[in-house]
């Protein structure tokens, strides 16, 4: 059984970084992908990045693009999510997710992820 552990959340001033781990054990998802989502108070979960674990090719949302970066190691099965410039709007709890075997069909979409973390929670204030 799959298990994915995040960390790397905490308490930070708008403008700054943080970067978001999570380790992955138990499951292998070499022939899809792996995601981040987040949850704010009161919202339901967002996607916010995505990546094709072989081919690298990433996937972000419009909002994110150009602050926050995706990546992995496929050696340490482990996915990252580098945030520059965050802001208060970006302060949510943060989720990494396995993709599903049709995870390709919609990889935006919280239906093809299989696996998924507890969350670490990310909190932007000034």
């Amino acid at each position: 059984q799959a298990q994915l552990v995040e960390s790397g959340g905490g308490w930070v001033q708008p403008g700054d970084s943080l970067r978001l781990s999570c380790v992955v054990s138990g499951k292998n998802f070499s022939e899809s992908g792996m995601g981040w989502f987040r949850q704010a108070p009161g919202k339901g979960r967002e996607f916010v990045a995505a990546i094709n674990w072989n081919e690298g090719h990433t996937y972000s949302l419009d909002s994110v693009k150009g602050r926050f970066t995706i990546s992995r190691d496929t050696n340490k099965n482990t996915l990252y999510l580098q945030m520059n410039s965050l802001k208060p709007e970006d302060t949510a709890v943060y989720y990494c997710a396995g993709g599903g075997d049709k995870w390709v069909y919609n990889v935006r979409s919280q239906i093809f992820y299989s696996d998924w973390g507890r969350g670490t929670q990310v909190t932007v204030s000034s």
